[in-house]
């Protein structure tokens, strides 16, 4: 029986061709929402999970920070897809007539400069290739979709611009997702352990809490910050940290965090992706 990987959006989504790029042994389970993709992973309808978290141009993906905590499942991976952006249009349609151009929240800004320079109208989509299907199935010769080559052959677009984003190394990373943590494995580039925590309520509190991986030279490569529960005194950091829990430096760091937290939870050891230091040039 083969293994499947969920991810958020229609086929040809880019996290599809993540999907495809890193687990070609999995079979791809597409789902309407992130929400949808953690859940199919939780209840046993797919193996793992493939859940886009930042991209170099726009950022972080907001709302999957406030839904891996409490998951239940655990990262295991990470992947970096380079994404090239794609203007798609109906069969025999030119650049020039298109007006409209519809695509995900997160995309819209990474072709800004190109909507602009051409004056289409960017229009926001549920998803990339949700976006191409919709052209697909319609019949106005002036809508365009912002979406991946993969998506353009699913749904039988014609390529009317390529690489149109404003950044050339404009990257989306990934965290792949399982319902059981591997602490066995070490990376050939590296181990990272991800978390998140709550610091106690006193002063200072974030401050001395990072002075543990300063002074056990812990290079933490990542700290987000975002509410929980409504409250705007109630805040919750995501972490990431170069290393093994197994360290001892790690040990040591995590240690005097807890002293001054009040909740601490392991979100995932993995191996440190090579495209994790090959991005910045490509």
């Amino acid at each position: 029986m083969s293994k499947s990987i969920a991810f958020q959006g229609e086929p040809g989504a880019y996290s599809h061709q993540a999907c495809v790029e890193a687990r070609p042994d999995h079979t791809p389970l597409p789902c309407p929402t992130f929400a949808a993709a953690i859940e199919a992973v939780r209840k046993g309808d797919a193996d793992l999970g493939m859940i886009a978290v930042e991209n170099s141009t726009y950022g972080r993906v907001g709302d999957v920070h406030t839904l891996l905590p409490n998951s239940g499942l655990h990262i295991v991976d990470e992947a970096f897809v380079r994404v090239h952006i794609n203007l798609l249009g109906k069969p025999g349609a030119s650049l020039d007539q298109i007006r409209t151009a519809a695509g995900h929240v997160v995309i819209l800004p990474q072709c800004g400069k190109f909507l602009r320079e051409k004056g289409i109208a960017p229009v926001v989509s549920p998803d990339n290739a949700r976006a191409a299907m919709d052209v697909a199935n319609g019949d106005d010769m002036t809508a365009g979709a912002l979406a991946s080559e993969m998506a353009a052959d699913i749904y039988g677009l014609d390529l009317l611009a390529r690489n149109i984003e404003d950044h050339d190394r404009n990257t989306t990373r990934f965290l792949i997702m399982s319902r059981e943590p591997d602490f066995k494995r070490r990376g050939n580039h590296g181990m990272v352990t991800s978390f998140v925590f709550r610091v106690r309520n006193i002063p200072a509190a974030l401050y001395k809490a990072m002075g543990g991986f300063a002074t056990n030279g812990v290079n933490m490569t990542k700290l987000e910050s975002y509410m929980v529960g409504g409250q705007f005194t109630a805040t919750q950091f995501y972490a990431e940290v170069e290393g093994h829990p197994d360290d001892r430096n790690v040990q040591l760091a995590m240690e005097e965090l807890d002293y001054f937290t009040d909740h601490i939870k392991l979100m995932g050891v993995f191996p440190a992706a090579p495209r994790r230091h090959e991005a910045a040039s490509d």
